[in-house]
């Protein structure tokens, strides 16, 4: 990381770390070989739903064991990121976004106008990803954006392309559970993104921090994606905030999971009952970390609205319809440079 106002990163008091942690064990930890294995009864995939259903309910969070994921993509892709980040700073410049595409490395990305202490790379799961040319909504404009890729390390695009086609695989999965924990039929939410993606793959380095008790690797927030899928090292700093208690809770890194958790498009789609919740990443004096979150997106001309299925009379829609392009657009442009205010958040779209 080059050399920076260190001021930058210094979080407000009320955000500000707590250095004594509360395990995570209530995050849930879900087996998902009934739906990865060859034998599998309806009884046990009922169970399943239920148990997925219960998750998203009640933290919004959880990790899945046994999701059909080969362990060397992931060993390999940290591998990777461990290598593209031990660069130079210059030579991690050469694949810097830029006007032209968001895509590509970044070194100074901000959560709520707070500084994150950081580095990020990049990726967009399809290319090219087609995209709104601008936040105004009148004008319908679409661009193409395209992946920058890196010389170094050498395989690092064949590593990332294969895991991103399992992620894609898992999300898939996982939208179905996820649909049917709902009442929903199995593929209700496939057509959003079949026809197109915004989905894209970030690799995050966290460096040692000489002040972790006021900096943040990523302040609190919640992900603009309809789910997220996390991959991280064996270094702890992933919180969550507890929603029965508001408490921040750690949660422990295990070799061969992974973290998922909704984002703002399934809180919207199911007007309510599940909802986005918010995280951050911690950061310490002695261990760098690394995490690989897939973010997975539909196709930006969607329209996010509470899904008719679930509205009625006395459930009526609790939000606008947006487009999921336009808003995901705002927040990258906002993220990325200091603008003292609020950035666009999903409750702006709440209906009184």
């Amino acid at each position: 990381m080059e050399e920076v106002d260190h001021q930058e990163f210094v979080q407000e008091p009320q955000h500000r770390p707590s250095l004594s942690t509360i395990e995570a064990q209530g995050i849930p930890v879900i087996d998902l070989s009934p739906i990865t294995s060859n034998n599998t009864s309806p009884s046990a995939i009922d169970a399943l739903t239920k148990e997925i259903g219960s998750a998203c309910k009640e933290w919004g969070f959880f990790q899945v064991t046994n999701h059909g994921v080969p362990l060397s993509l992931k060993r390999n892709l940290l591998e990777a990121s461990k290598k593209f980040f031990s660069q130079s700073l210059e030579d991690k410049k050469k694949v810097s976004r830029d006007e032209s595409s968001p895509s590509g490395y970044y070194e100074s990305e901000y959560t709520k106008d707070v500084r994150d202490w950081k580095e990020v790379f990049d990726f967009f799961a399809k290319e090219p990803t087609l995209f709104p040319a601008t936040i105004d909504e009148h004008n319908h404009r679409v661009v193409q954006w395209t992946n920058k890729y890196p010389h170094y390390p050498p395989a690092f695009r064949d590593i990332i392309q294969e895991y991103i086609e399992e992620m894609e695989k898992l999300a898939y999965k996982l939208m179905e559970l996820i649909a049917m924990s709902l009442g929903l039929e199995a593929k209700r939410f496939e057509r959003f993104f079949i026809r197109g993606q915004t989905s894209f793959i970030r690799l995050n380095y966290y460096p040692p921090c000489s002040f972790p008790h006021l900096a943040l690797g990523v302040g609190p927030h919640k992900d603009e994606s309809a789910l997220t899928i996390l991959a991280q090292d064996e270094v702890e700093g992933l919180e969550v905030k507890r929603k029965t208690n508001q408490e921040w809770i750690r949660v422990k890194p295990k070799s061969n999971d992974y973290i998922i958790n909704l984002g703002d498009i399934i809180q919207v789609w199911s007007n309510d009952r599940y909802e986005s919740v918010e995280h951050r990443a911690m950061v310490n004096c002695e261990s760098e970390r690394f995490s690989i979150p897939y973010f997975f997106f539909p196709a930006h001309d969607t329209e996010v609205k509470p899904l008719e299925e679930l509205i009625n009379d006395q459930n009526p829609p609790k939000y606008r319809p947006y487009k999921s392009g336009k808003f995901l657009l705002y927040r990258m442009i906002n993220d990325f440079k200091k603008q003292n205010k609020d950035n666009l958040q999903i409750h702006d779209y709440k209906l009184a």
